[in-house]
């Protein structure tokens, strides 16, 4: 049986990591490159490093910052904000990431999906939905959570799965940073459209959120900011719990 990762998530802005509530109100968490070293030999799988403004500032992702945080790192490190095209997908390679995450720029261009997953792979192209519940169903926005698309999650993560991509980073805009727990009723739906993992991002406040995203959203992996930052839970006591639940687990950790 494939173990479910566990996955911390700095959301970096001008090079430092925040964390905010539902995409707003962001408060200081602190450097990159040491949260993810702290995080990593707690017993995080995997790091994901996304610059929030990358793309509402209409620039590209801080390399200084990635390979900082790469030299650092011993498990898998994803990055994404700002990748417009494939050579930016390039550059943040070369500054250490292992797989890039794309949003904004595959909802507008879907080929660029597969130009990058050509030269790169499937394996190292994450694409990021950030969707919203809005009238039964859920939307698709992009540009940090500030612009609305129109455009269904499921149907997008379908899309993306067929240009592509070889992950779904799954965020409920309505849960992040609530820690309400995990929308399992999203995170399943979207695990039932796609053949590829699905990693659930978006409302983690204890370990039985994860027992529960993982048993009934059916993801993958899960993904979390805030209870990891700030103390309010500890990666390696989550991993023991996950395993006391029979939830399989990278151990022993």
């Amino acid at each position: 049986m494939l173990t479910k990762r566990i996955i911390a998530c700095l959301d970096m802005d001008g090079g430092r990591v925040v964390k905010g509530v539902r995409f707003k109100n962001l408060r200081d968490a602190g450097d990159p490159a040491e949260c993810a070293t702290a995080h990593a030999r707690n017993g995080a799988d995997e790091i994901v490093l996304l610059d929030i403004t990358a793309t509402s500032g209409n620039r590209r992702t801080l390399l200084d910052a990635v390979r900082g945080t790469a030299r650092s790192l011993f498990v898998p490190f994803t990055v994404g904000g700002g990748i417009r095209q494939l050579e930016d997908a390039a550059a943040v390679f070369d500054a250490g990431a292992d797989k890039i995450a794309i949003n904004s720029a595959a909802v507008r261009d879907p080929a660029l999906i597969g130009k990058i997953a050509g030269r790169f792979g499937s394996q190292a192209v994450v694409v990021a939905i950030d969707a919203r519940k809005a009238d039964g169903s859920f939307e698709v926005f992009v540009a940090g959570g500030r612009t609305p698309t129109g455009r269904d999650a499921i149907q997008w993560a379908r899309e993306a799965a067929a240009c592509g991509a070889g992950e779904i980073l799954l965020t409920s805009m309505d849960r992040d940073g609530t820690q309400s727990g995990f929308d399992c009723g999203l995170v399943r739906a979207v695990a039932e459209a796609v053949s590829i993992p699905v990693i659930a991002s978006g409302g983690a406040g204890s370990a039985r959120d994860f027992i529960e995203v993982f048993r009934d959203g059916c993801a993958d992996a899960a993904l979390a900011a805030s209870i990891f930052h700030f103390g309010i839970e500890n990666i390696a006591q989550l991993k023991r719990e996950l395993h006391d639940a029979s939830v399989p687990v990278r151990w022993p950790c």
